[in-house]
């Protein structure tokens, strides 16, 4: 063969790889949308992500998770969502560490033309009003209900007889005071009823064990705990248990995670309330898809909440 016929083979050759390329070219994404969550150590948030993630295969959407390590890193948070915003993504769903702290992060989001999606726990209506901050939808549960039904199930349980330990979540963050409030509410004209100590255990399964294992210490009469998530439960069941008083005291939390459904079950802690984190991230992608498509998501969505208890597990 003449160089003439070599060099036609090897064009054709080099055509046919263009061809084959061009026809085995993966789709395009979708836009990107990014889902800041305030951990990925905890159950809850980890729920949230699948429901996101399914919504996000079902909808062609491009979905970016990220989180701080520790709930209570506000500042890590922030520093997220100002790097996404440097990235150009089109929506941002987030779970704020601080109701009031992330507000400026958002405010660079709004000036930047993203859309906002705030997921399970509400940023402060008032220093939002102040910074003039746009919040095109909020995705998450009643948590003062939520702390109400946990109340009123303590109060059904011990005849409104108790001596009551709370395990807070980070004070000034609105997840954890209006689920404070519900209880306190629920709980306030009980005659018998007295909250001997309410302090912080930062949301952590590890400072709830030590925190309560000090309240158990300081306080000999304490035979029930409000804990405003699971997490800080667990930690009291475990300091319940190390201090050998396994059964003696009324245990019960908040999200209804996996580990809190087996304390049940074995009846280690006596309920928790359940709120369907899955459905949050589902519906945050949802509407974040919504508004990138210029369309208006409802602005405010609750999703339902449910007392768990050993009687409800057990039912088919």
């Amino acid at each position: 063969m003449g160089w003439r016929g070599r060099i036609g083979l090897l064009a054709l050759g080099a055509a046919g790889l263009i061809a084959c390329g061009r026809g085995e070219r993966a789709p395009e994404a979708g836009p990107r949308v990014a889902l800041v969550l305030k951990t990925l150590n905890s159950p809850f948030f980890i729920e949230m992500q699948r429901g996101a993630q399914e919504a996000a295969t079902r909808l062609g959407v491009d979905l970016v998770v990220q989180a701080a390590e520790r709930e209570v890193d506000v500042e890590k948070q922030m520093q997220i969502v100002e790097n996404l915003i440097q990235t150009g993504v089109k929506a941002l769903c987030i779970t704020p560490s601080g109701s009031k702290e992330i507000v400026p992060a958002l405010v660079k989001a709004n000036r930047a033309g993203i859309p906002v999606v705030v997921v399970d726990t509400r940023v402060d209506p008032k220093t939002a009003e102040e910074a003039q901050v746009r919040i095109d939808a909020f995705v998450g549960s009643d948590n003062y209900e939520g702390g109400r039904l946990a109340g009123q199930h303590l109060l059904a349980l011990t005849g409104g007889k108790a001596r009551v330990g709370i395990l807070e979540g980070i004070p000034g963050h609105e997840t954890g005071d209006s689920r404070l409030k519900g209880f306190r509410d629920a709980v306030k004209d009980a005659g018998d009823l007295r909250i001997v100590a309410s302090q912080t255990a930062n949301w952590e399964r590890d400072q709830g064990f030590t925190v309560f294992q000090n309240l158990l210490q300081a306080h000999r009469d304490l035979d029930a705990v409000f804990a405003c998530n699971d997490m800080m439960a667990l930690g009291a069941v475990e300091a319940i248990a190390a201090a050998g008083r396994a059964g003696q005291v009324t245990v019960i939390g908040f999200d209804a995670v996996e580990d809190a459904r087996k304390a049940i079950a074995s009846g280690a802690m006596a309920a928790s309330v359940a709120q369907f984190p899955g459905e949050m991230g589902r519906r945050a992608v949802e509407s974040a898809a919504m508004l990138i498509r210029g369309e208006k998501p409802s602005p405010d969505q609750r999703v339902r909440i449910e007392l768990v208890t050993k009687e409800t597990l057990a039912a088919p």
